[in-house]
C-alpha cells in the first residue's frame, strides 16, 4: 500500500468541528471491527486495542466484533452501520472489501465519527477516514519473495497461494510478491490461487498444486489460514524440506511449521500494534491532535534461527 501524505492541520480542524457539532461523539465506545473474529491475527488486534484502552485511562469502552468469515462482507457493512447508528466515539476498521465499505465509512464521517482503517483500506481517495494503519503490503510481499529466492535461486517453479480476491491487502501483498518473482525470467509461476481465507480450501488447493506440478520448487502462502493450510498439505504429502515454503502471519501453527522446517520462514505483521495504535489514533483525533494519514506498522521475517529472539516474540501470537 502506497504511503499517503501527512494529514493537513486544516483538514483535521475541519473534522474536529464535525465531531464537536455531533451528538455522536458523546459516546464512550470505540468500536473495533475486523474482517473476522475467528482468527488469531484479529484476536491479537483485539489485545492491542484493549491494552490501548487501559492506557488511555479507561475513558473509552473498547468493543470488538467481526463476521464469521472474511467473505461475509454484507455482515461487516451492517456492523459498521450499526456502530454509526448507536453513536460510537470512533471506529477502528479492517475493511473486508475496499468498495463495499465506502458508504458506511462515509456515513460515519458525516456523523462526525472518526474512522481509522487498519490492515486493509477503502477506495475513497483518502476521504472519510482519518488515518490508515497497516503493513506496507506491497513491500512485505516483495520481502517474502526475496527471502524465498534466497533459498530457491532464480530458476524453478513457484506457486502463489493468495486469499481474498479484491481485498486491498491481498492485492498489494500478492502483487509485491508476484512482481519480484517475475523479475526472474527462468522462474515459472503457478497461480495465484485464492483460498477465500479458509484453511481447508487452502489445504486442498495446495494438494492439487503439488499433485499437478511435481517439479514445483517453491511456494508462498499469503495470509494466516492460507499459509496454515498450505503448510499442512506440504507436511502431509511428504514435501517438507523438499521445496522452499514461505508463509505470512505468525500464529502458533505457523510457528510450529517454522520450527520443524516445513516452512523456511514467515513474514509477520504486528497485528497487536494495529489494534493498539488504532485506538490511540482515534483518541488523538478526538483530542484534536494531528496524526499521519498513513502509519506503517511493519513486518519481521522469522526463521528457525531467530524465532526465539526478542524482536520475533514481540510480533508472534
Amino acid at each position: 500500500m502506497k504511503k499517503f501524505a501527512v494529514a493537513t492541520l486544516a483538514a483535521l480542524v475541519g473534522f474536529s468541528a464535525l465531531i464537536s457539532a455531533s451528538v455522536m461523539a458523546k459516546s464512550s465506545e470505540i468500536a473495533v471491527i475486523v474482517k473476522t473474529a475467528n482468527a488469531n491475527f484479529w484476536q491479537n488486534v483485539n489485545k492491542g486495542a484493549v491494552q490501548a484502552g487501559k492506557e488511555i485511562g479507561g475513558q473509552y469502552n473498547i468493543s470488538f466484533q467481526g463476521p464469521q468469515a472474511e467473505t461475509a462482507i454484507d455482515e461487516q457493512v451492517n456492523m459498521v452501520n450499526n456502530a454509526v447508528n448507536r453513536g460510537v466515539a470512533g471506529i477502528v476498521l479492517a475493511a473486508s472489501d475496499p468498495d463495499a465499505l465506502v458508504p458506511a465509512v462515509k456515513a460515519a464521517y458525516e456523523r462526525g465519527i472518526p474512522v481509522v482503517m487498519i490492515d486493509s483500506g477503502i477506495n475513497s481517495d483518502g476521504k472519510y477516514y482519518q488515518s490508515f494503519l497497516a503493513t506496507d503490503n506491497r513491500a512485505a510481499g516483495k520481502l517474502a519473495a526475496e527471502k524465498l529466492l534466497e533459498k530457491n535461486g532464480t530458476k524453478g517453479k513457484v506457486a502463489v497461494m493468495s486469499f481474498t480476491p479484491g481485498a486491498a491487502s491481498a492485492i498489494e501483498r500478492t502483487g509485491g510478491f508476484v512482481d519480484k518473482i517475475k523479475e526472474n525470467a527462468d522462474i515459472a509461476m503457478v497461480g495465484p490461487f485464492y483460498s477465500q481465507s479458509d484453511m481447508v480450501t487452502a489445504l486442498n488447493q495446495t494438494i492439487d498444486v503439488l499433485t499437478s506440478h511435481p517439479d514445483l520448487t517453491a511456494i508462498f502462502g499469503a495470509n494466516e489460514p492460507t499459509a496454515v493450510g498450505m503448510a499442512r498439505a506440504i507436511k502431509e504429502r511428504g514435501y517438507a524440506g523438499k521445496l522452499v515454503a514461505v508463509g505470512f502471519d505468525g500464529n502458533q501453527d505457523l510457528q510450529s511449521f517454522v520450527r520443524d522446517g516445513t516452512l523456511e520462514g514467515i513474514v509477520v505483521q504486528s497485528s497487536y500494534q494495529m489494534g493498539y495504535k488504532g485506538v490511540t489514533a482515534i483518541k488523538d483525533v478526538i483530542d484534536g491532535k494531528q496524526i499521519e494519514k498513513f502509519i506503517d506498522t511493519g513486518v519481521v521475517f522469522i526463521t528457525k534461527d531467530n524465532i526465539d529472539s526478542e524482536e520475533a516474540q514481540g510480533v508472534l501470537y
